[in-house]
């Protein structure tokens, strides 16, 4: 017994700004609309799904991270569109990752971020 995909649920006031930054910025599917949620396909089996609720407190505790061998890239397409970096690429050697971090225009925190350690053996 296992599971197919997951999902994970977060809640925003603006449903349409939020769609233009994950979308058109991030470029990720849209796998559902669901009118008051969007569903978005990040990975294979993986989505991250944005729902209206009339008020939101982002936590700093939770971190979406992203995966992908192209942090630079990441970096360049994010400052084309205007997005600020709070953390630029850098090292992090203690768990051996190239990463960078910025915030949605929820104010969620988003790190995009490269393993650099041989154990890890997932591959998109």
């Amino acid at each position: 017994m296992s599971f197919d995909s997951i999902i994970t649920f977060l809640p925003t006031r603006d449903l349409k700004q939020t769609a233009r930054f994950y979308e058109d910025v991030l470029k990720l599917e849209l796998a559902l609309d669901q009118t008051r949620c969007r569903i978005y396909r990040v990975a294979q089996g993986g989505f991250v799904g944005f729902c209206l609720k009339d008020e939101i407190k982002p936590h700093d505790g939770v971190i979406l991270t992203l995966i992908t061998e192209e942090v630079d890239h990441w970096q360049t397409l994010l400052t084309e569109h205007e997005v600020a970096i709070e953390t630029p690429p850098v090292f992090n050697p203690e768990f051996q990752i190239y990463q960078m971090f910025l915030r949605d225009p929820n104010s969620y925190l988003i790190e995009i971020q490269r393993f650099q350690d041989s154990r890890w053996k997932v591959k998109s």
